[in-house]
């Protein structure tokens, strides 16, 4: 009996060590919403995208942001979002102004 409660608490600790793993690995999603009439260009960290109008988009498995977004009209007007900016909210563009919501 022993040896078999050996293995069974093995097989807890691996298992709970995998889900917390998992839980790592899966930072969630900054999504950006562009209900502006222009596309904009987004750049969090190292990542750039441009988000065309009236359309979104998603940096994938990005979590928080290590500081700023920068949003950028083709206009060339810049808005500053102060970060980090995490997975709960997203940026909301509109003409004009870019805020945070809460994702959905």
């Amino acid at each position: 009996m022993r040896h078999r409660n050996r293995f069974v608490r093995a097989g807890i600790v691996i298992l709970a060590v995998t889900a917390a793993l998992a839980a790592c690995s899966s930072l969630g999603d900054l999504t950006i919403s562009n209900e502006s009439s222009t596309d904009v260009t987004v750049s969090a960290g190292g990542d750039e995208i441009i988000v065309s109008a009236g359309g979104g988009a998603s940096i994938l498995g990005s979590g928080c942001t290590p500081g700023d977004v920068t949003v950028e009209f083709t206009s060339g007007e810049t808005f500053v979002v102060a970060g980090p900016v995490c997975p709960e909210e997203q940026l909301v563009v509109r003409d004009g102004t870019v805020e945070l919501q809460p994702s959905s």
